[in-house]
């Protein structure tokens, strides 16, 4: 389906891919992987003609229709499920065709209608909308409506609905809910043409793709099955690569020892130099190399609080007047780590916000100690984030009383190294600007972290990185996030946003998800898009980053 020959790509002063290759088969699902800035979208942009290769071939079958989807739908007064259908060039062709064919035409026009089963396009894109998150009354709605995030997920909706010969998803994860995400795994499992999939969700990358595609030092690897197998099989080619490169060094040490002996003896002058000779044509096996990432920084409270951390009573809380979470009678323990379930708009964020003291209540009333500290991170500071601010600046404005060296030492405790450090925040990566936040936001060791999405723009060894501090932390952990692993191995407990309230969740993630599809085959899904206001973009937000 896709060929890749060769290819060279040199940009923004590196070289991206060094005679890379690889062959992808017709209706293979393949997760893209490596870590952040090593070109993954660079890969799909050269696959897409948006940028063009330094040397090498991409191809792809003639008249294959490839689809990305890589930015919001804009915001026009077309309605949700019109916008969906015109992703369909095909039948929205036909369909136009018919109104100034000839009589002798239509016969024909209808004919291939029929075949590509135009009759039912309406109720599969209800279903892939339902199964994104949409109601059935939104259908209606115009796309001016909805938020961006929402948007985002009608351009995932429209390139599932056209079903391209090779569908591009970059990180389709990141704005869908753990519910949206268990749909979206199951939907690329029968999905009908090649995918490619830069994900690092671990969970999608096991039960949704039958092979990696590893981007490393310029070159394209692909390993078959999910990406644990990925890596057993990675580390079992780095040992026997380890060990064939220790037998060679111990052949040439062996070798050169002979040639250093003998090559001066005229009687052995022979066999030193067919030696010489055999030393000069062995290729050197390149030493393995570990990817290292640097680990979070979550220092734990120095001293802990007396329980409950925080206690809620009766409380009601909202926008405009109007409540999203009732009666809420809830309590937090100084080491609870509690997994917050719901779908998008049920309720997380304003719970999250009710928590770190940035929502009034309606009603009710919190029980906390006065001296608690808040570390609350949310994936719209990442946006609110000044382009042409520095992580250096940043550091001294949090930091003003620390010595220059002691907030560079800090930054690189943090991942960013020297040049980095002063690089503008608009040039650093997704990941690189998540780092930069996370690590704020824990920096004055909080007693409770509240955790919105924290792995949005993380690679994987990233957030099993995320994943060993916060079980070394000792505070209290609220974990809002669609990647499920990382929920099973940090909660101990998972309360449920739903129905405008929050109760504790008996059972596993296991159940949970059963709890998900019982819901879906009852038709009750999500409350609508636009239940929770996105948080207001504005230009700084390093207040909000240090909690409350």
């Amino acid at each position: 389906m896709l060929q890749i020959d060769n290819l060279i790509f040199n940009g923004w002063g590196r070289r991206f891919f060094d005679s890379a290759s690889v062959s992808l088969p017709v209706g293979a699902k393949v997760g893209l992987v490596g870590r952040n800035g090593v070109g993954k979208s660079t890969l799909f942009k050269l696959i897409l003609g948006e940028l063009t290769p330094d040397g090498g071939e991409i191809s792809l079958p003639k008249a294959a229709r490839i689809a990305s989807v890589d930015q919001e739908h804009p915001a026009t007064p077309v309605s949700l499920i019109d916008t969906i259908l015109a992703a369909d060039l095909q039948r929205d062709a036909l369909n136009a065709a018919l109104e100034t064919a000839e009589p002798e035409e239509i016969g024909e026009i209808y004919a291939r209608l029929i075949e590509i089963d135009a009759d039912r396009a309406p109720a599969r894109a209800a279903e892939i909308l339902s199964g994104l998150g949409f109601s059935t009354a939104d259908l209606a709605r115009p796309m001016s409506e909805f938020s961006g995030g929402w948007r985002m997920r009608v351009a995932l909706a429209a390139a599932l609905f056209a079903a391209p010969e090779l569908l591009l998803l970059d990180e389709p994860t990141n704005y869908l809910d753990l519910e949206g995400a268990l749909w979206l795994e199951a939907r690329l499992r029968k999905y009908p043409h090649t995918a490619l999939i830069i994900s690092h969700d671990r969970e999608l990358l096991n039960s949704s793709v039958d092979a990696i595609l590893h981007i490393r030092e310029g070159k394209l690897d692909l390993y078959t099955g999910g990406y644990d197998d990925f890596e057993r099989m990675r580390a079992e080619k780095a040992r026997l690569q380890t060990a064939t490169r220790n037998k060679q060094e111990a052949e040439r040490a062996h070798l050169q020892k002979f040639i250093d002996r003998f090559r001066a003896k005229a009687s052995k002058a022979t066999q030193a130099q067919s030696r010489v000779k055999r030393l000069a044509k062995m290729t050197p096996i390149a030493e393995v190399v570990e990817e290292r990432v640097a680990p979070f920084t979550l220092p734990s409270p120095a001293r802990p609080l007396a329980p409950p951390l925080i206690a809620l009573d009766g409380v009601t809380v909202g926008y405009d007047g109007r409540p999203v979470l009732r009666d809420l009678n809830l309590r937090l323990d100084v080491d609870d780590r509690i997994g917050l379930l719901g779908v998008n708009g049920a309720g997380k964020s304003t719970f999250a916000k009710t928590l770190a003291g940035a929502l009034d209540l309606q009603a009710g009333s919190i029980h906390k100690d006065g001296r608690i500290k808040v570390g609350w991170f949310h994936q719209h500071q990442i946006e609110a984030l000044d382009g042409a601010d520095t992580p250096l600046e940043i550091m001294r404005r949090e930091r003003p009383d620390d010595s220059e060296s002691s907030r560079r030492s800090r930054l690189a405790q943090f991942g960013l190294n020297f040049d980095k450090q002063e690089t503008t925040v608009g040039n650093l990566s997704g990941g690189e600007r998540a780092r930069l936040l996370l690590n704020l936001v824990a920096m004055a060791a909080p007693h409770l972290l509240i955790l919105d999405e924290p792995t949005n723009h993380l690679d994987i060894d990233s957030r099993r990185a995320l994943l060993d501090a916060l079980n070394d932390y000792e505070g209290a952990v609220i974990l809002i996030t669609h990647d499920r692993s990382l929920i099973e191995l940090v909660a101990d407990r998972l309360w449920l946003a739903a129905d405008g309230h929050v109760k504790p969740f008996n059972g596993d993630m296991d159940d949970y998800a059963k709890f998900v599809l019982e819901r879906a085959k009852n038709g009750i899904r999500a409350p609508g898009p636009s239940i929770e206001p996105a948080a207001p973009r504005s230009k700084r937000k390093q207040k909000a980053m240090a909690g409350a």
